[in-house]
This record gives C-alpha cells, structure tokens and sequence, in this order.
C-alpha cells in the first residue's frame, strides 16, 4: 500500500468508551403501532440531509415517518419514497445509493421543534414475498447536520461566536447550539439566562465590564444520542480565547486589551516575507527546543524563544542567517494530553530504579520507566486538540489565566527578531474525544453535528480520533474563524494543516480567501503574506472524494498552497516509513552503490533497476514535482512528471512551483540520522554517515518549491530509531544543542518539571531501545545499533555537518534560479543532461540556469562529462569553495572537456563564471 495512505500517526486515543444508557422506549401517539421497537442507542442509519430530504440505509421503498418527543406525546413527520435531486446527489455523493424519502409538506414546518427532540425514523417494513407487515416497526437513530446546515448555516456563518466587545469592552458571550432545549451561563459560580435567536440557533448573553477576567461555562440540556438521554452538560466555549488552567473554564478575555500585548506588539517588525516557493522551514516542537538546554532561562517554555543568548536561538539565528525564513511549531493550541500544572506531571526519574542515564544504551528499560509515566508527564506532541484557539498552557509559566496569551505573542516577537517568521501546526481534522467524554466540548453541546458520521451513526476515527467534518457549516466556520484569529491577534505567519486531506479543498480555499482580505491597515498584518500547507494524504472514508473533493496533493496543485510529498522523501531514504525491514535502501542510503546485508533490498539487478526508478522522482522532486514538466528518466523515455509512477500514482503532480513541499524527515517517522542507521552498512564510519545526511538533506534544500527539515537534523539529531514520539517524553525527544555551540558538557540538569536530562554533546542516538508500543518489532535491528558507540558522533562530526548543510542553503538563498515562479520557467532553466540509460547509478546531474549541481551519494569520486559546457568556465560555488567543508573543496571542473568530477558523498555546486 502506498505510504500517502498510510501517513496518519497512531496517537494515543483519549476518548474513553463510554456506557450506553438504557434505551428509553418512546410513547407512541394514537396513529401509530404502540409496540414500536426502541433504536439501537448505537445505530443512526437515517441521514435528514435538507428540511426535504431524509437518506436511510437499508430502508425500503415505502413509507416511513420521522417520530419525535421529549418524553410526553409522540410527534411524526410524514416521509414519502423520493429520490435525491442532482444538487442533493452532488453534495452528498456518498449517499446517492440510498433510499432517499421526501419529507411530506405538510409538516416541513415540524423541523426546528423536532430537532431539538429525541428523534428516531420508523418504517413497518414487510417480512415474506407477500409482502405481510413486520410486527413492529423498524426504527434507527437520525443524523441532523445536513438539516442543520440547511435550517440554520447560513445565517450561522456569519455570526460572530465567543467573547466578543463593544467599544465600551462589555462583552457579549455567544454559542451555537440549534439542538439544544436550553443554554445558560455559569459565571463565576452563578447562572446568567442566555437568550435564544432562533434564525440562527445562537443562543446571546451581554454583561459588564465587570465579566472581564470572570471564568464562565454553557450548561447546555440536549439529547445525546451516545447515551439516548437527554442530559444537561457544563462545557467551555470552542470559541474560547483564554482558559484557566487544565481548560476547566472559559475566560472572558479580549484579547485586543492592551494589557495583553508585550512591549513592542503593535510595532513589531517582521523579516521581509518568503514566498512559499523559495521558502526553507525548520520544523520545531516547543518543548523540545529548550527543555535540555542549561543556557535557557525558561525551558521548554514559549519564553525559552526570547533568551536570545541560549544554544538554541543562537542556533536557529544561524540557521535564518543562512536561509531558513520560517519556524514551524508543532502544536501550540490548547490540548488535552498534558496536566498544565507543573506540580501534577509525573517525572519518570522520580521512579525507583529509573536512573536513566546510568542504563546501558540498548536497554529496554528507559523506554519502561518513561511509558510509565507517560500519560500525566509533560510531554506530547498535542496532536489532541481541546480548544482550537487559545495556547497551550503547559508551556506558558502560568497556565491559569491569560499570561500563555503575552508569552505566546512574546515568543513570536523572539523568532521574528532572530530572523524568523512563525508557523503553526493546526490540527482541525480531527478532536481529543467525542460523545459524553469529559475531554469533549464540541459533541457535548451541538451533539452528532461537529463530527463525520459513519453510514451507521458512529464517529469515524480514521484519523486516529474522532475525526471532525469541516464539510459543515459551522465545523468549517470554526476553522476559518480560528485561523483567522491566530493571524491577527497572534501575528502568525503561517499554517501547516495536519491530514489536510481530510478537509474539503473549499474549506481550505476559504481559509485563503480570509486571509487575503487581511490588511495591515485594518488588521495590523499582511494576510496575503501568509503561507499555507499540509499533509495531502488521501484515505480513510473521504478517500477519492468519496464525500466531497479533497484538500489532497492532486486536488490542490494550483492553489498555492502546498502539499507534502512523499515521492522524493522514500526515494532519498529508501522503501517506505512503514517497511517491515527498515534496512531498505534508498539513494541516500547506499542502494546499490553501497548495499548492506539485507536482502530487503532486493539482488543487485534488482537494485540497480530501484535506484534510477528513484532518482527519477528525486529529479522530479528537484523541479518541485511538477506534473507537465518534460525530462528523460533512466529508461530513455521522453515523459511527463505525471507519466512517472509513484507506487500506482503519478509521481509528478504539482502545477506550479510552491505545490509541493520537499522534505527528507520531520516529527513523524524516524529522524533522517536513525532512519540512516538502519540502513547504511553497519561498518559505515560516522563522517561517512554525515555526508549521507548533507546529500540527503540537499535534494530538498536545492529544490524548486518549498522544503522542510526536522530541528536538530542538521545536527544529526536521533531519537534512539524511535518511530513514532509523540509520547515519549523528554528523554528520547529533548534537543541538545550544545555541539552546535561549543558550550555542550556532560552534566545533567533538571527539567522544568524536575526530569533529569543528559546534556551531553551527543545527538541522543543511544538513549535505550525506542518505547515498545511503535517499535517493538524493530527491536532487533535497532538493539545492535543502540549498542554500538561508532554511531555517537562526535561534536565535530555532527557541527561539520550542520556547517556543510548551512553552506547549501545559502547557495539556495543567493541564487535566484532556486524560487522559479513557473513550470514553463523550470522547463526552460533546469535541465538533467546526463539523465537517461547511461546514467550513473548513484549519481544525480542537474543544470540549473548558471549553475550545475551534482549529487554524489555513492562511495567513490565520480566524474560527470557533459561535453557540451566545454570551453564554458565554471567553478565551485563561492560559498562551498569559502565554506566549511574541506572535502567539496576537492570538487573540480576541466573546461576543456566540460568533466566535472565530484567527491564521494558530496553535494558539489559550480557556478559559471564563479571565481573570475
């Protein structure tokens, strides 16, 4: 199966099974059979699509009512055998081969009562040929938000949900609750009646300025169906902008007070915006960044961004310095995987016999000790969202009240005056829990409408969670409206959307078109200037525009908004992420050239054949796999990118460049380095292993289009071959940046939650077998490894590299053949002129305008003639001929034969005319 559908992450699921309720049966009015059956509390195979239309699988072709009440007397709506119109079948294809039924006109008027009811479809259905009527009814559970949407999302969407202000700050409160039979406001311990629009189903409560700061809740009474009750539930608001701590309340916050802003907000200056086509990302977690770094004033805090002096910022100020122009945080917003209080994280040095620095480096014990702690420590990816738009308030000092609102902003301040403008990780497709779970809120208050249903009525989790449906109204209102909010009052400069494939493609283009309307007039940023991408996987039950059309890596070319590809990404490393053998060659990893002891790989014809297949995509990958853009592969065909398979797929599928983000590692999956270690020949020396990662780590810095990397890849960073870290605390994703500086030592020093963490100056290869849970069956290739010291780098080995790979991108940021704006404009200056069957394994050749760039991944100095640059003066690029690798120095051009030869593992780039 191709890795595109497989690029979802296994995350911890928070949402607890919850018991049913007994079903309560209903009363039955005098025009009905008294004996109908109670709904499987389970089962919701009736979709009530429009106020005309309801869907239900497995019905029949006869007549069928829809019954409602609240406990009293039995009310129905008269339903009829119909068929879905064409605008019916295009907004919900996947339901086109289902019983449609026409709502009978005469109670069309019966909708909005019934929808804030109990409410069931009931058919007699017959049992035999004869067509004799069952004893009792059929009956199923309903899904509403299509009727929703169609009652009340269009005069929803354009209301103005949460907190909001008046000139005097009074605030008004608002949330959106159709369903519900009443909502109230908890305000500091006592209850506000709230006022009900029912064009719109908001429910209003308008107070002093006196609210300001006050904690509040909405105690909402509505049928849940997950339990078939009707309860009464205290919920924050999704709209929240600041919480207390442990997200137990809302607070009434206008986050335009100035009391809010750090010195300097309203005139901060931002470095001159990147357009994404020539953008270079480094992909950070906040914790990560900081939480071992002992020259840090606040570890692993959105403050460690503002001690300007620490390893890290001196880092990441290099590293803009040379051309990386954005910080992609991981998720920042409020989620529900991590106690904010610092006095309630475990620590899983406080365990008996957890002394994790003292245990060998291939024990499974580290990875015990930190599993047992792992679900109250302080660390998570926060792939779990809570509350969409408000920070997380675990890495703020105070998470209870609004200081993680200042702190954030501050931390913004600090990237953008190291030369860095700030993206966040968003993660709108899916939510920590669904139903009656305490970690619930949007299902808690609008219940069976935030989240896609299933055809039976149960929450999809192909995400790994209760995925939501930004399909309708007021989920893709949601998204857009926070979204916005984080780009005007946070000053974010752009989004990287998780499993955007699982959002609709105009839900995403509605985010665009938001943000194209901000001005810094009117709204203090530049909105056009703000970039987007995300993952463009296709799977799970919206795969193939099964319900809508995608946000996928297809669908998206020529929007101007990217997609991560995975084609060039298993090309450089080799295999898939999800190989049973991780010893898979690829280009970067010695296939063919330098083969290790797997048979995984396949026999040298074999391989041979899958190296030149990959360094098609990688050269696709280099034009910013563009989809028309015409080259010769390795067979000696002329073809399109699009003609290139990628697993069954085209390969090529970008319009433009700035469609395709390249990237040779990031969160998910191993780190380049342990992905590396597995599969570079055991004996492969550590400034061997280095190189490899420079030429790994070039084919996406060098490439048209966006290009992304890991923090601490540079640095060779590892996290002991873990897969999948997201839980794995501190121990095994805390960065070290003490070789990047000089300032490392091997002394250890406690966390900001009291976890003792080895800042020594190794890369964090050999901090114990990764957690069994994602690695369990790796452990035998990974536990020979882990035990083997040449895999430690030294600091020199690890801070050439980080030099080597700073070289690169300079080259990318002073040359402007490297942000092409068009395919035409790549097809013109970018060629591979030795590309075809006599094309050197291993070995990739690529003339761009002025430039010639050649890729050696094999093990040998390898000479590339290109007969018709003869008598043309070329030379080593400037910034490798004056940079800090000593061994591309060695690279060398004869004019007379136009021969450019290059050293083994080395990324070389000549200039013409350069050194005159």
């Amino acid at each position: 199966m191709s890795s595109t559908l497989l690029r979802f992450r296994p995350r911890r699921r928070l949402a607890a099974v919850l018991a049913l309720g007994a079903a309560a049966l209903l009363l039955t009015s005098p025009q009905q059979p008294a004996h109908a059956a109670p709904p499987d509390p389970a089962k919701a195979e009736a979709q009530w699509i429009d106020r005309d239309t309801v869907v239900w699988k497995g019905a029949e072709q006869a007549p069928a009512q829809l019954e409602f009440g609240d406990g009293g007397l039995t009310h129905r709506i008269r339903l009829t055998p119909g068929s879905l119109t064409p605008a019916e079948r295009a907004a919900f294809p996947h339901l086109q081969n289902f019983p449609a039924f026409t709502v009978d006109p005469r109670d069309r008027g019966l909708a909005r009562n019934a929808l804030r009811n109990r409410l069931v479809a009931t058919q007699q259905r017959s049992t035999d040929a004869d067509r004799t009527p069952a004893t009792a009814p059929a009956t199923t559970g309903v899904q509403i938000p299509g009727v929703l949407d169609d009652l009340y999302g269009r005069a929803a969407q354009h209301t103005h949900l949460g907190p909001t202000f008046d000139g005097g700050h009074r605030p008004t409160l608002s949330v959106w609750a159709p369903t519900a039979r009443t909502v109230a406001l908890e305000l500091d311990g006592r209850t506000v009646p709230m006022h009900r629009d029912d064009i719109t189903g908001v429910w209003r409560a308008q107070g002093s300025r006196a609210w300001l700061g006050r904690p509040y809740r909405y105690v909402v009474r509505v049928w849940a169906p997950s339990v078939h009750a009707f309860v009464t539930n205290k919920v924050t608001d999704p709209y929240s902008t600041a919480l207390t701590a442990d997200s137990a309340r809302s607070l009434v916050v206008d986050l335009a007070d100035p009391r809010l802003a750090p010195q300097g907000w309203s005139r901060l200056k931002k470095p001159v915006a990147v357009p994404l086509r020539k953008a270079r990302i480094q992909e950070l977690h906040i914790r990560d960044f900081s939480i071992a770094d002992r020259t840090s004033r606040h570890p692993g805090q959105y403050l460690a961004f503002t001690d300007t002096h620490s390893d890290g910022m001196r880092h990441l100020k290099a590293l803009a310095t040379a051309g990386t122009s954005y910080v992609h945080l991981l998720p920042a917003f409020d989620f529900a995987s991590v106690p904010e209080r610092r006095a309630d994280q475990q620590d899983p040095a406080q365990q008996p016999d957890c002394k994790l620095a003292a245990m060998p480096s291939d024990s499974d014990r580290q990875q015990e000790c930190v599993g047992k702690s792992a679900a109250r420590d302080a660390y998570n990816w926060g792939y779990d969202p809570l509350h969409y738009t408000v920070p997380e308030g675990s890495y703020a000092s105070d998470p209870n009240g609004p200081r993680r609102t200042v702190e954030f902003r501050r931390m913004v301040q600090g990237l953008n005056g190291a030369g860095l403008r700030t993206v966040m990780d968003v993660v709108y497709n899916h939510t920590a829990a669904s139903g009656q779970d305490p970690k619930s809120v949007l299902d808690r208050i609008v219940p069976g409408y935030y989240h896609r249903l299933l055809d039976d009525g149960s929450v999809a989790t192909s995400t790994c969670c209760s995925n939501t449906a930004p399909e309708h109204t007021m989920m893709g209102k949601l998204v857009v409206d926070s979204v916005v909010t984080w780009a005007k009052q946070y000053k974010v400069d752009g989004f990287r959307f998780d499993l955007m494939g699982h959002h609709p493609k105009a839900n995403i283009l509605a985010v665009r078109k938001a943000l194209d309307a901000l001005t810094p007039a009117r709204d203090g940023v530049d909105g056009k200037a703000i970039i987007l991408y995300g993952e463009g996987w296709n799977f799970g039950e919206v795969a193939n525009d099964a319900r809508f059309v995608q946000a996928t890596q297809r669908n998206m070319a020529g929007t101007g908004i990217a997609t991560f590809s995975d084609r060039a990404r298993d090309a450089i490393r080799g295999g898939t992420p999800f190989d049973p053998d991780p010893r898979v060659q690829g280009f970067a990893s010695g296939l063919f050239t330098d083969p290790n002891s797997s048979a995984a790989s396949g026999n040298p014809s074999d391989q041979r054949a899958r190296l030149l297949h990959y360094q098609d995509l990688i050269k696709l990958g280099l034009t910013g796999n563009l989809a028309d853009y015409t080259f010769t592969d390795t067979s000696g065909r002329r073809v399109k990118g699009s003609e290139v398979d990628y697993n069954g797929a085209p390969a090529g599928y970008a319009a433009a460049p700035g469609d395709a983000l390249a990237y040779a590692d990031a969160h998910d999956n191993e780190t380049l380095y342990d992905a590396l270690a597995y599969k570079l020949p055991p004996g492969t020396s550590p400034a061997a292993r280095a190189r490899m990662q420079v030429v790994a780590l070039a084919t996406a810095a060098l490439s048209q289009g966006p290009a992304l990397s890991q923090a601490g890849t540079d640095l060779l960073r590892s996290k002991s071959l873990d897969r999948n870290s997201f839980n794995s605390g501190d121990w095994f994703n805390a960065l070290h940046w003490g070789c990047a500086t000089g300032t490392g030592s091997a002394t250890s020093s406690a966390t900001g939650n009291g976890t003792a963490i080895s800042n020594d100056t190794g890369n964090g290869f050999g901090r114990g077998l990764p957690p069994a849970t994602d690695n369990k069956d790796k452990w035998p290739y990974a536990k020979p490894l882990l035990a083997d010291p040449a895999l430690r780098p030294s600091c020199a080995t690890m801070t050439a590299a980080s030099a080597a790979y700073r070289d690169l991108l300079r080259i990318h940021a002073t040359e402007p053949a490297f942000g092409l704006p068009t395919t035409a404009d790549v097809q013109s200056a970018l060629t591979f002129p030795l590309s075809g069957t006599d094309e050197t394994p291993g070995v990739i050749t690529m003339r761009l305008g002025r430039l010639v760039v050649i890729f050696n991944a094999t093990p040998h100095r390898q000479p590339q003639h290109l007969p018709s640059l003869a008598g043309t003066p070329y030379a080593l690029h400037p910034d490798q001929a004056h940079g800090a690798d000593p061994v591309v120095k060695s690279a060398s051009y004869q004019s007379s034969s136009g021969t450019f030869t290059v050293p083994a593992r080395t990324v070389a780039v000549f200039a013409r005319g350069a050194g005159r």
